[in-house]
């Protein structure tokens, strides 16, 4: 694709070249974003083995990246507004170390 300098706005050219950085950036800080020492799409891998109403059993994808992750800070979102919101069921949320076979925090 050729740009035609006289027939482009510089302005314009100026303001798509910051959006276009501006994406990049945030595209780049979703990728670093974890919770719990889980990323984003490690959490994803998990998605399946608690959203109602048929779970999936938890793959070994799932798991690993569970083995990982600081499991007293998952307690804290047990009774959080924010699972139900995204379509997860805390209850069975909880139940995926015993699942995978990983240490459970004590109180969760």
């Amino acid at each position: 694709m050729m740009i035609n300098n006289k027939n482009n706005n510089p302005k314009l050219l100026l303001a798509l070249m910051a959006l276009s950085m501006v994406v990049v950036a945030i595209g780049q800080a979703e990728a670093q974003s974890n919770i719990c020492n889980m990323s984003v799409s490690d959490l994803m891998k998990c998605k399946p083995s608690v959203t109602p109403p048929n779970p999936t059993q938890p793959t070994t994808d799932c798991c690993s990246a569970l083995s990982h992750a600081d499991m007293h800070c998952l307690c804290g979102y047990k009774n959080s507004k924010l699972l139900p919101s995204f379509g997860i069921d805390p209850n069975l949320a909880i139940q995926l170390p015993r699942k995978c076979n990983l240490p459970h925090p004590p109180n969760c």
